[in-house]
C-alpha cells in the first residue's frame, strides 16, 4: 500500500494482520493502524495516546500519529471496527494539519472519542497546535462522522484559548435524560494557569456554547467527564499540579458547573527510565450511574512503585475510600501506570463488569537501559470487589524504542479500554525495535475480546502511614 494511497483525503483501509507482539505476550494482537507520514520534523513511524469508545458492535479509536518531540503530532489517526474487533478500518482526520488536506494548523494532539446517539454522530475532539510565535494550542476542535465512524469531515471549532490543553468529550446517550443529545467537552487553558473550561453542544457537535468555568474557577488538568443516566455530568480531574484528584458536576445540562470537591490526594512515584507518565485519571460510569475512577498512586508502596487505585461515587460529590487494585502484591517491586478503565454499561452495582488495561515495569527499580515495559489487563465482574490475575498483552519493550518528548519517552498520557459485545477491547501503543533509524510503534488491539478469568480476592490493604510522593509537585502542568 503506497503512502499516496494512505494519505488520500477521506481514504479508509481494512487491516486484518494478526501478530503476536513481544516474546512473552500471552494474547494475539491485531495491528489496527500505522504511521504513513514522512515529514522530517516529527518522529516516524510512531503512534501514541489512544482513546476508544464503543456503541453496540462499533468501536472507534483515535490517536496521535507522527509524534513531535516538543508537542503534538503530524495528524490524528482513527481506527473503527463494526464487528467488535473482527476487522478494522483506519485512516487519518482531514483538514486539521498541513500534512493532510491542507489544514490550517501545524500539529495536533490529545484525541478523545465520543458518540452522540440522539444525532447518530461520532466525534473526535483534539487540540490543534501552531508553531509561531511559539508552540501553543489556539483552539479545541472536533471532527464528525455521520456514517458510523468510517469517514470524517473537516473539523469544527469548539472553543478558542490562549494555550489550550487536555480536552475530553462525552455525550448524554440516555433517552430518558432531560439532556439527551447534549455533548460536553472539558479542557483547560494553560495560558490562564490551567483554568478549567466546559463547552456544550446540543446539535451533534455542529455548534458549541460558550466556555464556562466551575463555580470556584478551578485550575486543573486531564479530566474525563462521564454522564449519569439522570443527565448529571460528573468530571473527575486532577488539580493543576497533579497533587490531588478533584471532581465537579453539572445537573442542568451544562448551563453551569459546581465547585470542585477533593476525591483524594495523590501520592505518585516517579516512573523510572525517563518514561513520560503522570497520575491522570481514567473514569467510566456503569448502567445505574455509579462513577468509577482509577489512577496510578504509590500510597500503598512507601513511594517505591505505583499501584492502580480506584474510588467510586454515586453522585460525583461523595467518593469512596481509595482502594488498591491487586494486580501484584504490595512490595512486589512491580510498577503500574497509565491505566485505561472500561465499564460495561449493560451492568451495574455489585455485578458491574470492569476492564482495566495498564502499562507496567516488572521491576520498578530500573533505568533507561534496563527497564522493560509491558502492557497488562485485569477485569472484575463484581464492581471492583475482586479482580482477575493480570494478563500480559504485550511486551517486553525497551523504552528507547519509543519516541522522545520533552517530558520523556512516550506511549501516551492515557490509554483506553471499551466494552463491546460483553468483552473488553483495548487499543494500545506497542513498540518493536527500530530498524534503520526508523521507529516501529503502532496501534494494536487484541484479536478477540478479553473475557473474565479466575478471580483474585482483594486484600484488605491499607495505605502506608504518612506515605509521601517521590514525584515533586510542579507549577501548573501541560501535557501535549
Amino acid at each position: 500500500m503506497t503512502s499516496t494511497r494512505l494519505l488520500a483525503l477521506g481514504a479508509a483501509f481494512v487491516l486484518a494482520l494478526l501478530s503476536t507482539v513481544g516474546a512473552s505476550a500471552n494474547v494475539a494482537l491485531v495491528q489496527v493502524s500505522s504511521d504513513p507520514f514522512t515529514n522530517t520534523t516529527s518522529q516516524h513511524r510512531t503512534e501514541v495516546e489512544p482513546d476508544t469508545l464503543s456503541a453496540g458492535s462499533t468501536e472507534v479509536s483515535a490517536f496521535q500519529v507522527g509524534r513531535f518531540t516538543d508537542g503534538g503530532a503530524s495528524d490524528i489517526g482513527w481506527a473503527t471496527t463494526t464487528n467488535s474487533g473482527g476487522t478494522w478500518t483506519h485512516g487519518f482526520l482531514p483538514g486539521i494539519t498541513k500534512y493532510l488536506g491542507a489544514g490550517p494548523y501545524d500539529r495536533v494532539s490529545d484525541p478523545s472519542v465520543a458518540y452522540d446517539a440522539r444525532h447518530n454522530v461520532w466525534l473526535i475532539s483534539s487540540l490543534p497546535i501552531l508553531e509561531t510565535p511559539s508552540i501553543h494550542g489556539p483552539a479545541v476542535i472536533v471532527s464528525r462522522s455521520t456514517d458510523g465512524g468510517l469517514t470524517w469531515g473537516n473539523p469544527v471549532t469548539i472553543a478558542t484559548g490562549s494555550d489550550t490543553d487536555k480536552n475530553w468529550t462525552v455525550c448524554d446517550n440516555t433517552p430518558s435524560s432531560p439532556f439527551y443529545g447534549n455533548c460536553y467537552t472539558e479542557w483547560d487553558n494553560h495560558g490562564a494557569g490551567n483554568l478549567l473550561q466546559m463547552n456544550t453542544s446540543s446539535d451533534g457537535g455542529l455548534t458549541w456554547g460558550p466556555s464556562r468555568s466551575t463555580a470556584n474557577n478551578a485550575t486543573v488538568i486531564g479530566g474525563q467527564p462521564v454522564v449519569q443516566p439522570n443527565g448529571t455530568v460528573v468530571v473527575p480531574i486532577d488539580n493543576a499540579n497533579e497533587t490531588a484528584l478533584l471532581s465537579f458536576v453539572s445537573t442542568n445540562g451544562g448551563a453551569s458547573w459546581g465547585s470542585t470537591v477533593t476525591v483524594a490526594t495523590i501520592s505518585s512515584h516517579t516512573v523510572a527510565g525517563n518514561l513520560r507518565s503522570g497520575p491522570l485519571p481514567s473514569a467510566e460510569v456503569d448502567g445505574a450511574g455509579r462513577v468509577y475512577v482509577v489512577w496510578q498512586d504509590s500510597r500503598f508502596e512507601r513511594g517505591r512503585a505505583n499501584d492502580i487505585v480506584m474510588s467510586t461515587s454515586s453522585d460525583g460529590l461523595t467518593w469512596s475510600p481509595v482502594t488498591r487494585i491487586p494486580l501484584d502484591g504490595v512490595s512486589s517491586g512491580v510498577d503500574h501506570f497509565i491505566p485505561g478503565l472500561a465499564v460495561d454499561k449493560a451492568t451495574s452495582g455489585s455485578t458491574a463488569h470492569l476492564g482495566l488495561t495498564f502499562y507496567y515495569y516488572p521491576t520498578a527499580k530500573c533505568n533507561t537501559s534496563s527497564c522493560r515495559l509491558d502492557v497488562g489487563f485485569s477485569s472484575s465482574s463484581d464492581g471492583g470487589a475482586t479482580w482477575t490475575a493480570k494478563t500480559q498483552l504485550a511486551g517486553p519493550m525497551v523504552v528507547t524504542w519509543l519516541p522522545t518528548t520533552t517530558q520523556g519517552y512516550m506511549v501516551g498520557d492515557y490509554i483506553s479500554t471499551s466494552f463491546s459485545s460483553g468483552t473488553s477491547h483495548p487499543v494500545i501503543a506497542v513498540a518493536n525495535a527500530p530498524t534503520g533509524g526508523i521507529f516501529d510503534e503502532a496501534m494494536y488491539s487484541p484479536a478477540a475480546g478479553l473475557s473474565r478469568a479466575a478471580v483474585v480476592l482483594t486484600r484488605a490493604d491499607r495505605p502506608v502511614a504518612n506515605g509521601t510522593s517521590d514525584h515533586s509537585p510542579s507549577a501548573a502542568v501541560t501535557h501535549r
